[in-house]
């Protein structure tokens, strides 16, 4: 009897720590903290612009949508919606399929969808865009594919003024 006690101890123990690190890696992905736990996943990863609060590897599969704080990588697979003000990385093994609104966003991998850039767009020579682009700066590195229409500059509407009329 004690065995058996034993066996479902070990196994509750087991799915415990399976279900904290699961939870912990879907509030990472959520922008929230979860000390501890996001340690391992996220140790020492640091860009210019800030702390990288997310990443979706390569073999992961994600559908919905992703709202995010600081910076966030994606190497695995994306269908939905992305939102942020900040900076979208997306790896070299990276597909997305859907919309994406972000501050910035540098493409190594793969989009199809639309894109809104506040700040700026870069394909980089391993990149492929199969999407429109609204953003006020684009780069596209030589090799890069980018496939669709981009609107860049200011939203607001001209204003006209006849000086004929003022004379």
């Amino acid at each position: 009897m004690s065995s058996w006690v034993g066996a479902v101890s070990s196994t509750l123990v087991v799915a415990a720590a399976v279900l904290v690190a699961a939870l912990g890696f879907v509030l990472i992905l959520r922008g929230l903290r979860m000390p501890g736990v996001e340690k391992g996943i996220r140790n020492d990863m640091k860009n210019k612009s800030g702390e990288l609060n997310g990443f979706l590897d390569r073999g992961s599969s994600f559908h919905g949508e992703l709202e995010f704080e600081d910076t966030m990588r994606i190497d695995g697979r994306f269908n939905g919606k992305i939102m942020s003000k900040n900076e979208l990385i997306v790896g070299e093994s990276a597909h997305i399929e859907g919309d994406v609104h972000v501050g910035r966003i540098a493409i190594s991998g793969t989009i199809v969808g639309k894109i809104v850039a506040a700040q700026s767009v870069q394909i980089h020579r391993n990149g492929k865009v199969y999407s429109d682009i609204d953003t006020p700066a684009l780069i596209i590195e030589e090799g890069a594919i980018f496939q669709g229409n981009c609107v860049m500059g200011d939203k607001k509407p001209a204003t006209v003024t006849n000086i004929a009329s003022k004379a």
